[in-house]
């Protein structure tokens, strides 16, 4: 089993030989968009279902547990609707 750091110096070297064969420069990968930016994580929708505690949920994904309880103890999600 290959450690970490072997595999990592492996895929560097890797990347050296195939920048040098295609005579592809750092400048080259960037113009390229290789290292742009990661997009920001998407920020959460405007909280649509609210508890008495200020938990919040916007309706999307899976119903949060406060909710789900809430839902089997026979509430019904509009009681939680800002």
């Amino acid at each position: 089993m290959m450690s970490i750091e072997i595999e990592r110096a492996e895929a560097i070297t890797w990347i050296r030989i195939q920048m040098a064969q295609h005579g592809l420069s750092l400048s080259d990968l960037q113009a390229a968009g290789c290292f742009a930016e990661s997009p920001p994580p998407p920020t959460p929708g405007a909280v649509r279902y609210r508890n008495a505690h200020g938990q919040g949920w916007d309706g999307r994904g899976a119903m949060p547990d406060w909710l789900q309880r809430a839902v089997n103890a026979g509430q019904t999600v509009d009681h939680f609707r800002v």
